[in-house]
């Protein structure tokens, strides 16, 4: 039995927690919409990490305005509103980042995209590090609001920008970005492509290696979805998601013995995650173990 497939794991099973996938049901062709839809709270966090990247004068003012949105993001809004109408050149920048960051706390997306492109725009053009991390907080506003493919625009000339600074975080984050524009406008060979620009820029990444098995596996690429989901099971043995999607994998290539490790492996490491309880409602549809197997 493989180490990797005990302890394999995913972010985020698709379709009814309570449906087993099978390869005669929907599930098992869809896209991925876990690429689509993130967790709200990770989304948060990276871009109050990329915030802090920005390359702005007065940085003690903007470290300042960043804590001010955590305790109060709907007044932070309106005074770094207030900011941006006064302010000239490069404070637009450090301005309309505070403004766009208040505002994706309100999620508010719509306005958090204007207020991010903004302040790419206000940046020198010869500041491509500013400029890829505001178009890229402007692209995955765009996509928190439902619109792919204006995300899309916005995130070619960030991947561009990342690339020039040789940021290869960066362009790993945009490209996750990308892809998962690029399923929700329907295009899934694109979507991989992104994803595989993901892992060339950033190899040790476990989620791309996990979202690229996930939409492997969509697109019936079972083998290969089974090498990507080992290498994300290698960088992280122990997050329960890709032992979840391990077990996904396993069981549509008819291998229910490994599916059942792997569903068994997520309860048993994280008994309390969302992934436990779905896992647990897989298993309890497998049955039990045939004793001759």
């Amino acid at each position: 039995m493989s180490s990797l497939l005990l302890l394999l794991p995913l972010m985020a099973q698709v379709g009814p927690a309570s449906s087993l996938p099978s390869s005669a049901r929907p599930y098992a062709s869809q896209l991925p919409l876990e690429i689509i839809e993130k967790k709200d709270k990770e989304d948060r966090d990276r871009r109050a990490r990329e915030a802090q990247n920005v390359a702005m004068p007065a940085a003690r003012s903007s470290a300042g305005c960043m804590s001010a949105v955590e305790a109060n993001p709907e007044k932070s809004a309106e005074l770094a509103r207030s900011a941006v109408a006064d302010a000239i050149g490069r404070e637009q920048v450090r301005a309309g980042l505070c403004l766009g960051v208040a505002l994706s706390d309100l999620d508010r997306w719509d306005e958090a995209r204007t207020a991010f492109t903004n302040a790419r725009d206000a940046a020198d053009p010869a500041d491509h590090a500013s400029r890829a991390r505001l178009g890229a907080m402007a692209g995955n506003a765009a996509l928190a609001a439902g619109q792919a493919g204006q995300a899309l625009s916005l995130l070619a000339p960030a991947a561009t920008d990342a690339k020039i600074v040789g940021d290869a975080d960066l362009t790993a984050s945009i490209a996750l970005d990308r892809a998962r524009g690029l399923v929700a406008v329907k295009q899934p060979d694109e979507a991989a492509n992104a994803l595989a620009e993901a892992r060339a820029a950033q190899p040790d990444n476990a989620q791309a290696w996990l979202l690229s098995a996930t939409l492997s596996r969509r697109q019936d690429k079972l083998a290969q979805a089974q090498t990507q989901i080992e290498k994300a099971a290698s960088l992280a043995p122990q997050d329960p998601e890709i032992g979840l999607e391990a077990g996904v994998i396993a069981m549509l290539s008819h291998n229910d013995a490994a599916a059942r490790r792997s569903w068994e492996s997520v309860v048993a490491a994280a008994p309390s995650s969302d992934a436990a309880v779905t896992a647990k409602q897989y298993l309890s549809q497998l049955g039990s173990p045939d004793p001759a197997k």
